[in-house]
């Protein structure tokens, strides 16, 4: 018989003392890949058996009826259970516990006859003041039996409009038990999750938000773009050669088709399209061989193998679980933070058999820096559809931490650009960390370096002055920290331990001034950088260079070549 974790079990306890103590309706919001279908079973099955009740459990998703019908006869083999769904061609409704098609049952609740207990799996599809077929069959389960109750179970307790799922008028009105993503990686139930960076940004003028979402055919078009997508999909490949199993989330049936042609021309491997108008027959092909399985192709014994490549479009999101997935890509930019969850969700799960050590994410779409890090996600405003933003903000020169309406940063004086409207979305995938405190680092080559005198806005005459250090990587990208040759303490010592490791030679002091370290950086006697290391810390907006490389001495620099000049020529030179 299979046992719960201790947070399931504490999920259990939590449900029941609400029900005991309240008269409201509960809700239990555990993460995704949290194991939310074993809570499911262990409730049927003690209705059942330790009250002498009768439950049942809907659900919109095909793929979680099966789920949550499954661990119920693990759990309890000795409950009588039974479905109701169309879509599996099964009519039961006498069996005490029945897993139901809310598609199949919101007009046939008359059906089932008397039920204690009812429990909606992904709740956050039921509206406000429900009025479809939640709310029809709902109602038609209070007629029967006034006292039923009802329990909630969900990973994004939040609509993309309408905020908390959890509301005095709602059907469901208070979380009774949560537990988040982070705890559950932390505790090692679910697996690491990593982002990887990319740099080609493409801006993007024309999308507009229309009933709280991104309008899809101005997502698709923008997502279309040539080089968006091939530069997307090349990565893709790159970045996948050692992954086994990779998901991408495209933003329509062309993308998706393009998407695949891309990654099997640059990669040579397939890439199956799982799309709404996909055949039963070939889904559930195309998803065998992408769980790892093969097929046989004719009498002779062909097979077709398992597959790394699955592009799909609102099709693989909540209910699919493959466990094996070690890769998902993002191709399509959404304003719902659930949704988000729930793409990402999809390479939670642990696979020690495939050897799969985490999960990478490609963020093609911005989506991670528009919603923030998948721990610390928050329904999106009632009223507008914008996720609320931070209180304060950090300036991306100095990370100066100060409030949102504050243009100028009062340590260093940059200044923040005017809020910029237009969506971004890249042809490589950023670099975020996907749950908060996770630290990444990061190694860029350094292409140039400027300096400059920098004083504090607001300084008293006669106030330390700093160096401004600019490392450019790349085309677009650039770091800055700030060198104090006039301060002292710490910072003074910093500075001359960067200092020793870059002068030409032992016989060049240390600078005492701005304009001392200014002359020797334009004399030559300061070496170039070659790389610097930087350190992402997810939740913060900036990331610290924790490391600088020196490199060689710059070509106009004297100490070059004076292995080849005689010192009596020294004589010669006019200084």
């Amino acid at each position: 018989m299979a046992e719960l974790r201790y947070y399931q079990h504490d999920a259990v306890v939590a449900t029941y003392r609400h029900l005991r103590e309240k008269n409201t309706n509960p809700c239990i919001d555990v993460s995704v890949g949290g194991g939310k279908s074993w809570i499911a079973a262990q409730i049927m099955s003690d209705v059942v058996k330790a009250w002498g009740g009768r439950v049942i459990l809907l659900c919109h998703v095909k793929e979680l009826l099966e789920q949550d019908l499954e661990k119920l006869n693990i759990l309890s083999p000795d409950v009588k259970s039974g479905m109701y769904s169309a879509g599996f061609g099964r009519y039961d409704t006498d069996q005490p516990a029945i897993v139901a098609g809310i598609q199949s049952v919101y007009n046939k609740a008359k059906l089932f006859g008397h039920r204690d207990i009812c429990i909606v799996d992904e709740a956050h599809m039921i509206q406000p003041n429900d009025e479809g077929m939640y709310g029809r069959f709902v109602d038609g389960l209070r007629e029967i039996n006034p006292k039923i109750r009802f329990v909630g179970m969900t990973a994004t307790p939040y609509r993309l409009k309408g905020g908390l799922i959890c509301q005095p008028q709602n059907l469901f009105n208070e979380i009774c038990y949560s537990i988040g993503l982070k705890e559950l990686i932390d505790k090692g139930f679910l697996s690491k999750l990593v982002a990887k960076s990319g740099k080609t940004l493409a801006n993007l003028d024309n999308i507009h938000v229309r009933a709280g979402e991104f309008v899809a055919e101005e997502v698709e078009a923008a997502m279309m773009e040539q080089r968006i997508v091939a530069s997307a999909c090349r990565e893709i490949v790159e970045l996948t050669r050692d992954r086994k199993s990779v998901i991408v989330f495209c933003s329509s049936v062309a993308h998706s088709r393009t998407v695949a042609q891309l990654i099997a021309q640059y990669s040579g491997e397939e890439c199956a399209v799982v799309t709404g108008d996909t055949p039963a027959p070939e889904r559930a092909e195309i998803l065998h061989r992408f769980k790892g399985g093969s097929i046989q192709t004719d009498l002779f014994g062909a097979t077709k193998g398992p597959l790394k490549y699955v592009a799909n479009v609102e099709c693989l999101t909540t209910g699919f679980d493959a466990p094996n997935i070690d890769c998902v890509a993002l191709l399509r930019p959404t304003m719902s933070p659930g949704l988000l969850l729930q793409m990402c969700g999809r390479g939670t799960r642990l696979s020690p058999d495939t050897g799969k050590q985490d999960c990478l994410i490609l963020d093609f779409a911005n989506n991670i820096s528009r919603h923030g890090c998948l721990d610390q996600l928050r329904p999106p405003s009632e009223h507008t559809g914008e996720k609320r933003g931070p209180l304060a903000k950090a300036c991306p020169e100095c990370q100066t931490m100060m409030p949102l309406p504050v243009m100028t940063c009062p340590v260093c004086g940059y200044q923040f650009p005017a809020p910029e409207k237009k969506i971004r979305i890249e042809a490589e995938a950023s670099t975020l960390g996907v749950i908060s405190g996770e630290v990444t680092t990061e190694t860029l080559e350094v292409t140039d370096v400027d300096y400059e005198p920098w004083t504090k806005r607001g300084a008293p005459p006669g106030a330390p002055r700093t160096v401004r250090v600019t490392y450019w990587c790349g085309l677009n990208e650039r770091h800055s920290e700030w060198l104090c040759p006039e301060h002292t303490g710490y910072a003074r010592r910093k500075f001359e331990q960067w200092f020793l490791a870059r002068r030409a030679g032992d016989e060049v002091p240390v600078p005492s001034s701005v304009d001392e370290f200014l002359e020797a950086e334009f004399s030559g006697c300061v070496r170039r950088t070659k790389d610097i290391t930087i350190r992402r810390v997810a939740g913060e907006r900036f990331p610290d260079i924790i490391k600088s490389t020196p490199g060689d001495l710059p070509e106009s620099s004297p100490w070059l070549h004076t292995e080849d000049i005689d010192p009596e020529d020294y004589a010669d030179l006019p200084f």
